[in-house]
C-alpha cells in the first residue's frame, strides 16, 4: 500500500510539469489554433541558459527568475518576428514553421552545449522531504502549483489577462471593442515559453540536462492537453496531473517502466478516437 501511495503522489508531483507544458500548449493553441512542436524545445533551450548562468555564478533563485523574463521576452520576439508573418499562410506553413524551430532550437542547444548528459541543480536539495516524496519533488510541485495559481488569477482577475483570453477566444470582436490583438497574441507567446521554462528547469533535476530531454515530456503534456481539452486551460492542467499519475500507476504495476512512454500515445490516440474534444472541452456542433 505504501508503495502505491508513493507512486500516486509522484505522479501527481511530475503531472504538475505535465500540466505546465500542457497550459503552454494551450496558450498558444488558442491563438494560432495549432499545436506548438517546438514548446518542448523552447524549454529545453531556457533550461540550458540556466544552466549556464548557474555555472557563471549566479544563484539559483537569480537564474530563474532571470531565465523566465529572458523566456518570456524570447517568446514575444519569436512571435513578431517569426510566427506573425507566417499567421496569414496556410496551416501547413505554420506547422513547418513549428517543426523548423524546434530543429533549430535542438541543434543550437547541441552545438553550443554538446550532447552530453549534465546535472541540473535543485534549490531543494538538503530540505527535508517526506516519507513517499524526496525534496525536489515536494519542492517542484509546490512551485508549479503556485505558478498555476497565479497564471489563474492573473487570467481570471486582472484586465490584461481578459484582454489577453478575449483576444484568443474571439481576435474580431476584441479589436472591435479597442483590444490590441496583435500584442495580446505576442504576450500570450511570451507566457508560454515562460511556463514551459519552468517545466524545463522543474524535470532537468529528473532526467538531467539534455538537448533531447523534452520530447517525452512534451508528449505526456500534448497527451494532457488533449485529455483534458485543448481549448481549454484549466481542463488542460487537470489532464496533465491525470497522465502523471497514469504513467506511474501504469508503469509500476503494468506495463513496466520501458514502456511508460507508451502511456501518453494510447492516450493520444483514444481521446482522439472517441473525444476529440477531451474531458472538458467544448464540442463544437455544424449544421449542414
Amino acid at each position: 500500500m505504501e508503495a502505491f501511495v508513493h507512486q500516486l503522489l509522484s505522479g501527481l508531483a511530475t503531472g504538475g510539469i505535465y500540466a505546465s507544458v500542457a497550459l503552454s500548449l494551450v496558450m498558444i493553441y488558442q491563438a494560432t489554433h495549432l499545436v506548438n512542436f517546438a514548446q518542448g524545445e523552447m524549454a529545453m533551450f531556457s533550461t540550458y541558459v540556466a544552466w549556464t548562468l548557474i555555472e557563471m555564478g549566479f544563484p539559483y533563485w537569480s537564474a530563474f527568475f532571470l531565465v523566465l523574463a529572458i523566456s518570456f521576452a524570447a517568446g514575444v520576439l519569436l512571435e513578431r518576428v517569426v510566427i506573425r508573418p507566417a499567421a496569414g499562410k496556410s496551416d501547413l506553413v505554420v506547422v513547418v514553421v513549428f517543426i523548423g524551430l524546434l530543429l533549430i532550437f535542438n541543434s543550437l542547444a547541441g552545438w553550443m552545449w554538446t550532447h552530453t548528459l549534465k546535472t541540473f541543480p535543485s534549490p531543494f536539495d538538503g530540505l527535508p522531504g517526506s516519507k513517499y516524496l524526496t525534496s525536489h519533488e515536494i519542492g517542484a510541485a509546490i512551485i508549479t502549483l503556485t505558478e498555476l495559481a497565479l497564471l489563474y488569477v492573473f487570467f481570471r482577475h486582472t484586465s490584461l489577462g481578459l484582454a489577453m483570453r478575449a483576444a484568443a477566444y474571439n481576435p474580431e470582436s476584441s479589436r472591435l471593442l479597442g483590444v490590441r490583438v496583435d500584442l495580446m497574441l505576442a504576450l500570450g507567446w511570451g507566457f508560454a515559453a515562460a511556463i514551459g521554462a519552468v517545466a524545463g528547469m522543474m524535470i532537468a533535476h529528473v532526467v538531467y540536462l539534455d538537448p533531447n530531454m523534452m520530447m517525452g515530456i512534451l508528449l505526456y503534456g500534448f497527451a494532457g492537453a488533449l485529455l483534458g481539452g485543448i481549448d481549454n486551460p484549466v481542463g488542460a492542467v487537470i489532464g496533465g496531473f491525470i497522465v502523471g499519475v497514469m504513467e506511474n500507476i501504469l508503469g509500476a504495476y503494468v506495463i513496466g517502466t520501458d514502456l511508460k512512454l507508451t502511456v501518453a500515445l494510447v492516450v493520444i490516440v483514444a481521446v482522439l478516437t472517441v473525444r476529440p474534444s477531451g474531458l472538458f472541452g467544448k464540442s463544437i456542433v455544424t449544421r449542414v
